[in-house]
């Protein structure tokens, strides 16, 4: 009977063991490749209802008549962009918006160059600085727009009493709303204050990639400081300054509460995201506020990747 169930022990495949250990790495791996989609699931599902469907609605909306008080809705193609530009408010608001952009851009990365370069070699205090340096980018837009109407104030502001003081006004100038030049500069410098220190961090992350033999090969070549810094530092710190940029172009198109705090209505500073929100939530003409909000997002990703097709270079150390 020993002999007999001898055979019968053996009629087992010798290999099934591997064969089971197989199958436990194969469900170990199904385990842990399943994971990391588990986790960005809750991000999609945020970016798919808060960000792709907005965006598919505006879109959508931007070619329809949507007047809540003036129904109904109906499909009037490019009608909204047409009464957009023969608006002369709107017009008036994205030539504003150009400035913006224009002196936001240019102000906010030759300081952010010039700060990160400051910041770029260690010395004592440094960390300190770059934590007090991050404040006015931390601080909401319309608590800046409120300071700096302390400077700005025509009756009681910080600018109109030094001026007074050091005799070269004779007296309290109203500086916001008058000119429409002047204005948009103001309030432009408050957004730059905001903007300066992330477009620091940003080109200053990227000087930080630059090997420090770089520079002692340039000092031994003979080139000087300058030289330096327009051979070597700018050109490594392209893909950083690009970043910069781009996120300056972002804000200044979409700058919104500081014109509103420092000046209101007036269509003197009045930004394109102001009018949106006039024409949307004070008109209630939510059609023509989805083509001019399309329109916005459309000029955006357009600067930007103009911007990173010039400025932004891939760099090889």
């Amino acid at each position: 009977m020993s002999i007999e169930a001898r055979p019968a022990a053996s009629a087992v495949p010798p290999n099934q063991p591997r064969e089971q250990r197989k199958r436990q790495k194969t469900r170990s791996r199904t385990r842990v490749d399943v994971l990391p989609y588990a986790l960005i699931t809750p991000l999609i599902l945020f970016i798919i209802v808060l960000a792709l469907v907005p965006a598919a609605m505006t879109l959508v909306q931007s070619f329809y008549k949507a007047q809540p008080l003036n129904p109904p809705n109906s499909f009037v193609g490019l009608g909204n962009f047409f009464r957009l530009f023969a608006d002369d408010t709107i017009v008036s608001s994205m030539v504003n918006t150009g400035w913006y952009v224009l002196i936001g851009v240019v102000l906010s990365t030759v300081l952010g160059i010039f700060m990160a370069v400051t910041l770029q070699k260690p010395f004592r205090g440094r960390s300190i600085l770059i934590a007090v340096l991050i404040l006015p980018w931390a601080l909401p837009g319309v608590v800046e727009g409120i300071v700096w109407s302390g400077i700005w104030d025509s009756n009681t502001g910080l600018l109109n009493s030094v001026l007074t003081s050091l005799n070269l006004i004779d007296s309290y100038q109203v500086f916001l709303g008058q000119n429409q030049f002047m204005t948009i500069l103001l309030i432009e410098i408050v957004q730059v204050w905001q903007m300066t220190p992330l477009s620091t961090l940003l080109v200053l992350a990227a000087l930080q990639n630059i090997p420090g033999e770089l520079y002692e090969a340039a000092a031994l070549d003979g080139a000087t400081g300058w030289q330096a810094f327009l051979r070597v530092t700018l050109p490594l710190a392209r893909p950083g300054i690009a970043v910069a940029m781009v996120q300056s172009v972002i804000a200044t198109l979409n700058v919104f509460d500081q014109p509103f705090v420092l000046n209101g209505a007036a269509a003197t500073g009045a930004s394109v995201t102001q009018q949106i929100y006039f024409v949307s939530f004070q008109n209630l003409d939510f059609g023509q506020g989805y083509a001019l909000s399309l329109l916005v997002t459309i000029v955006t990703v357009a600067i930007s990747l103009v911007v990173v097709r010039i400025v932004y270079r891939t760099v090889e150390f």
